[in-house]
């Protein structure tokens, strides 16, 4: 290449590039002068009507029985026969005899009492006649104070004989009777301790048994579920069933609220209907915990569904009612305590509210809604106070009936209605 056109070639290719530049911008089309249209969001709103709640409160625990205790021997001897009931598992009625102990020993101890207490009765009539004779003739001057006082004196004796007497007697009568182990109350066998040809001592233990009138669970409930039980915490079981009329007492204060069990048996899940009774009184200073009592009766009544001890279940205790509570999903809380409300001109405002109790998908407000104001329950990103939305049509309104629950809370009845969103509506199309 020529060295003059070497040196100018830069300077060329910069003009045509300027030049190529002016061209294009000369030929760009018109910019559109015009904002672009911004929609606003599409939300959910759900209308609010306050109602009346009832706050159920959720809780844990082992079904135990309500007594159990070890059946034990009162008089030594041989085991010589015992119940079925006595098995491991089995069954038994108060007053039933449960094992049989030799008697031959008893009977013949009782045997001597009676022929004692025979004795004593004859010493005491010969004693008795004298006594009447000496008095006779003491009357008549005939004998002298103190042959009177000594028949006096042995008359006295032979009644406290007598009277010892049939004392041993009864004893060895009981004894006797106590050769019979009988079951103290209805109940069932957990552990049996003995079998035939045993020989056992005064006080040995028989077996391990507990009673099936009625079960037991201890619930613990954490110190801030207290104030949405019925009852009076401090109550304890036997101011329910000591009260003159159980069931009215208990309603009146709370206790005998139901409570639904729901736990595992046999591999399918099975529910019982049990009665809060009462509660333990006091705090658990480790766990801040108060634990309630619920009694179910006839724990064995459904044999396809036993209540069996031990059973771990979930219960539901039906808890005090509220008023003028607002139910709302759990979509429309944000933060701690605030809810977004759509006021008439479709702009969002940031309420804080006093809330009840907070589920895992349900949320009641107790205080800081009016009825028929518009909540929002559409998720949004972003929210700016006074900021435009649009609101989707509202479909039939329905309410949100049930109870509340969770170591909580369960559904409220009848606390607000939704507004549904038409078919396809999406919370995603809501964030656009």
């Amino acid at each position: 290449m020529h060295p003059k056109l070497r040196k100018w070639l830069p300077v060329l290719v910069l003009v045509a590039g300027v030049l190529a530049t002016t061209g294009l911008v000369a030929v760009r089309p018109a910019a559109d002068g015009r904002r672009p249209d911004v929609q606003a969001p599409l939300v959910k709103v759900m209308s609010v009507t306050p109602d009346a709640v009832r706050v159920d409160v959720r809780a844990q625990g082992n079904v135990e029985p309500r007594t159990e205790a070890d059946l034990v021997s009162e008089v030594a001897g041989r085991v010589v026969w015992t119940s079925p009931g006595l098995e491991a598992g089995g069954f038994f009625t108060r007053g039933e005899v449960l094992a049989r102990l030799e008697d031959a020993d008893h009977r013949a101890a009782a045997e001597r009492a009676r022929a004692a207490v025979e004795r004593a009765e004859s010493r005491l009539a010969l004693a008795e006649a004298t006594l009447g004779r000496r008095s006779r003739l003491k009357d008549a001057g005939a004998t002298s104070d103190a042959a009177f006082d000594e028949a006096s004196s042995h008359a006295r004796v032979a009644q406290a004989d007598l009277r010892d007497a049939r004392a041993a007697l009864v004893l060895a009568e009981l004894d006797l009777a106590r050769t019979e182990v009988t079951a103290p109350f209805d109940g069932r066998t957990r552990r049996a301790q003995v079998d035939v040809g045993q020989f056992l001592t005064r006080g040995a233990p028989v077996a391990r048994i507990f009673a099936t009138d009625y079960a037991e669970i201890r619930l613990p409930i954490p110190d801030d579920e207290l104030a949405f039980l019925a009852a009076d915490p401090a109550w304890g079981p036997s101011d329910v069933a000591g009260s003159e009329n159980e069931a009215t007492g208990a309603e009146r204060d709370g206790f005998g609220s139901r409570v639904r069990l729901t736990g595992r048996y046999a591999g399918r899940e099975h529910t019982w209907e049990g009665r809060l009774v009462g509660t333990e009184g006091a705090l658990d200073p480790k766990t801040r915990m108060l634990t309630a009592v619920v009694r179910v009766e006839e724990p064995f009544a459904a044999a396809d569904a036993p209540l069996a001890m031990g059973l771990f279940v979930e219960a539901q205790i039906e808890g005090r009612a509220f008023e003028g509570v607002v139910a709302l999903p759990r979509s429309a809380l944000r933060g701690r305590d605030e809810v977004v409300v759509v006021d008439a001109e479709d702009r969002m405002r940031i309420r804080q509210v006093e809330l009840l109790r907070v589920d895992g998908e349900q949320i009641y407000v107790a205080a800081g809604l009016e009825p028929g104001e518009r909540v929002c329950t559409s998720q949004l990103e972003l929210v700016v106070d006074g900021m435009n939305v649009r609101v989707l049509e509202a479909a039939e309104p329905s309410g949100a009936a049930g109870t509340s629950g969770a170591a909580g809370t369960s559904r409220a009845a009848g606390a607000s209605r939704a507004a549904e969103a038409p078919a396809g509506a999406e919370d995603g199309e809501a964030r656009s």
